[in-house]
């Protein structure tokens, strides 16, 4: 009886550690898409706003089929609600579309590193957007990333393109966090997946009447890397990290995220021949470092 007791509960220890390790798989693979994401910046030609448009236009579709399938009676339908995705929608598209201009005037190297600072103000906001009380370590991180990010900018001259890059991505970083606190304090109680789907559709209703403004040419293989890019690098990375955080901790979630700026440089090495220079890693490594800790600090508080 003893015996066909543990073996009861190893049974179950495995199963749990099989269920573990399968969010931890889809968070690194969900991961992994963020950071290939980037390198679209580079592979289109198009304009950031283009590139933001055929993306969302995608990952709304996609994420539109996921909720007709699974969750046909969550849609919010007052006005109120729907003008608050709006706007949060709004702050999205300005994100992306800072996120990958700051690609195409430098390098995927400096976008994704300038962007990672956003848990870092995510840190230094959330007091005063929460009405809790601000501790002074949260100055320090800001002034490290600041640190960080000049020890990137020092070599270039100022307006130059390291320059110009490391500003697009703070303010996609500055965004990113905004959207962050928003969604936290705005929509608790939606299921993140509706939150996606609306907010990839409130981008693409304010940025499709830019296409009647410009002349953009879109080819068949430059549609086809949108629809790779919306559907694989937004919509499934999203469902994908969504469904790892049932199995794993958010905290373990967040110093995971950390690496996409990692797999962004290793995939602009190898598919884009891009080599990052000492100042850029060197002021990267601040700044990571000082997000990982900012974010392990937030979750033990």
């Amino acid at each position: 009886m003893y015996k066909s007791g543990s073996a009861l509960i190893f049974q179950k220890r495995l199963k749990l550690n099989k269920i573990h390790t399968s969010g931890l798989f889809d968070i690194h693979v969900a991961v992994l898409f963020f950071g290939l994401a980037g390198l679209f910046g580079k592979f289109l030609a198009l304009p950031a706003w283009c590139i933001v448009l055929g993306r969302t236009g995608f990952a709304a579709i996609a994420l539109g089929v996921v909720l007709l399938l699974t969750q046909p009676n969550k849609q919010p339908l007052n006005a109120k609600t729907m003008g608050l995705f709006g706007l949060l929608g709004l702050i999205l598209a300005v994100h992306w579309v800072t996120f990958f201009h700051a690609i195409q005037v430098s390098s995927v190297a400096v976008g994704l590193l300038a962007f990672s600072t956003f848990p870092v103000f995510i840190t230094f906001l959330e007091p005063w957007c929460f009405r809790e009380k601000r501790r002074p370590m949260d100055m320090v991180t800001a002034l490290l990333v600041v640190l960080g990010l000049c020890i990137m900018v020092y070599p270039s001259s100022f307006g130059g393109q390291v320059f110009s890059g490391v500003c697009w991505g703070t303010i996609s970083g500055f965004t990113f966090a905004i959207l962050s606190l928003l969604n936290r304090k705005w929509v608790r109680e939606y299921p993140p997946v509706v939150i996606a789907f609306y907010q990839n559709a409130g981008v693409t209703l304010l940025l499709l009447p830019m296409m009647a403004w410009e002349n953009v040419h879109i080819d068949t293989g430059q549609l086809g890397m949108l629809a790779l890019l919306g559907v694989v690098c937004t919509a499934l990375s999203h469902a994908l990290f969504i469904r790892g955080l049932t199995f794993v901790r958010a905290q373990l979630a967040s110093v995971i995220a950390c690496l996409e700026p990692v797999y962004g440089v290793v995939f602009a090495y190898f598919l884009l021949h891009e080599t990052p220079s000492a100042h850029t890693l060197a002021g990267g490594a601040v700044i990571l470092m000082t997000t990982l800790f900012a974010m392990v600090r937030r979750a033990a508080v």
